[in-house]
């Protein structure tokens, strides 16, 4: 039986992993902040060491975007340097590393999806902190870097519930950004797709979204059509919604060599939203 601990349990990705490997009887052990601070080599060091696992998923980061750009140092701790502790302690035990990145480790202003091999320009703090997490990730001798965009899932925040919230809160309208462009993806398709490319040893980067793309209008509009409300919603531009930190105009990632290495593509993401609203 494949061992795989996780990082970042409590994240909506790791608690879709966690469910993902537990029903696929992949042995799994989950950890966050109250039983590991990946930012502590010593601590990561023993419980990677007494724990043994055959595959670390990394899945914890700092995720607040717009505080990346006042608080880099503590984003490039989580981000970027505790990478190479779990990257360490996989070595010593001849385990793997699987690391989740992002798209904003792109400029995001390409004019068709991104490739693994693609340059990389982070626009922000953000960016720059996972991609030095990928340089780390890399130390490890056994590694797998997994890119994803627009995650959403069960048990945490995120754009979908945000979404249904003003709905039924009793909003009149809501008024979205129209001009940036990406992949809403599912955590539960994207956790199996991530056993699946542990099953098949990929390593090296690999791109996993939900196929298909979309504006964040575009995807306020899905949401709002499957709940059932006929709420407008109004499209705005970047500029109307400044933030601290650049979003990408276009970060769509190219999942061809995800689907030749697990023989599939992800599904689309309306599908996705479809089956992730009905299930909560």
């Amino acid at each position: 039986m494949t061992h795989i601990l996780v990082t970042g349990v409590y994240g909506q990705l790791g608690r879709a992993l966690e469910r993902a490997a537990t029903n696929r009887g992949f042995g799994v052990t989950g950890h966050d902040l109250d039983t590991l601070d990946i930012c502590d080599p010593v601590a990561v060091d023993d419980l990677v060491g007494r724990s043994h696992p055959d595959v670390v998923v990394n899945c914890a980061a700092y995720t607040a975007v717009d505080e990346c750009e006042t608080n880099e140092a503590r984003a490039m701790a989580v981000n970027g340097t505790a990478v190479g502790h779990l990257a360490a302690a996989c070595d010593e035990v001849g385990a793997r590393l699987v690391h989740i990145s992002t798209d904003y480790v792109f400029a995001g202003d390409a004019e068709r999806p991104y490739r693994e091999d693609d340059p990389v320009a982070p626009a922000g703090a953000y960016g720059r902190t996972k991609l030095e997490g990928e340089r780390m990730a890399r130390r490890a001798k056994g590694h797998l870097i997994v890119r994803t965009a627009w995650l959403y899932g069960h048990g945490g925040g995120n754009f979908v519930e945000a979404i249904r919230r003003q709905i039924n809160g009793g909003a009149e309208s809501l008024r979205v950004v129209a001009d940036q462009f990406g992949s809403p993806t599912s955590c539960d398709d994207l956790a199996s797709a991530l056993l699946e490319l542990v099953s098949r040893d990929a390593s090296g980067v690999v791109h996993a979204t939900n196929s298909g793309e979309t504006s964040w209008h575009g995807f306020a509009v899905e949401i709002a059509r499957l709940l059932g409300s006929d709420i407008p919603v109004e499209p705005v531009t970047t500029s109307e919604f400044p933030r601290p930190a650049a979003r990408p105009a276009y970060s769509v990632l190219d999942g061809s060599r995800m689907k030749r290495l697990i023989g599939r593509a992800l599904p689309p993401w309306q599908d996705a939203l479809s089956r992730y609203l009905a299930a909560s």
